[in-house]
């Protein structure tokens, strides 16, 4: 797996969740097809009188949820921004030109109510359930952070084992100390609330 396997992914499920937030520190989610993919940067159409687009321009950020028949999660957590004016008409004509529909939703000039954003920096996040054990990596989309999640196994580990017998996903390796594979883990928290000297920190 890769970013632009990830991106290609994203494009073919076509229907993708968008969560804001907004002016109350409310979360908000949306679907959202008006998208156009480039191996760079991400742009999607919405409308200024939208909710959405309020959010967007306030505050940016935002993450986008897409789901396969496979069993697998891509999450791409960024901040948005509104393309500079002169570029507003190019980028919504290759979207309406690749969304057909869309020519039903805004007939005409219409579709000058529109607004586009662009994300290019993103952490963009893989996890598939449909394989045994699960996989989940990490990427980043123009140099955007990863943010360090789940599970590790310090030094004051004393070789027990318990935190393997736990893990669902037989992730931990045996050694001074057990290691937790990193790709495999569900980030559970099996291992971490059965340690018996405390030795698993959360990240």
């Amino acid at each position: 797996m890769d970013l632009a396997t990830c991106l290609k992914k994203m494009e073919l499920v076509g229907v993708l969740a968008f969560a804001t937030v907004d002016s109350d520190g409310a979360p908000q989610i949306r679907n959202i097809s008006a998208i156009h993919y480039e191996s760079d940067a991400i742009y999607f159409f919405t409308a200024r009188g939208k909710n959405f687009c309020r959010e967007l321009l306030e505050d940016g950020r935002v993450q986008i949820l897409c789901y396969t028949k496979y069993k697998e999660m891509i999450r791409m957590s960024a901040k948005a921004y509104a393309v500079p004016e002169e570029e507003q008409a190019k980028w919504r004509d290759i979207i309406f030109e690749e969304q057909p529909y869309l020519a039903n939703v805004y007939p005409g000039d219409t579709r000058s109510i529109g607004i586009i954003f662009c994300i290019d920096r993103a952490e963009v996040e893989y996890f598939n359930l449909g394989v045994n054990p699960i996989f989940r990596d990490t990427y980043t989309l123009g140099g955007g952070t990863i943010t360090k999640k789940g599970y590790n196994i310090t030094e004051k580990c004393i070789g027990c084992g318990k935190c393997r017998t736990k893990c669902p996903q037989r992730c931990i390796e045996e050694g001074k100390p057990y290691r937790i594979l990193q790709n495999h883990c569900l980030h559970c928290g099996n291992c971490y609330e059965n340690c018996p000297v405390k030795a698993i920190v959360r990240e």
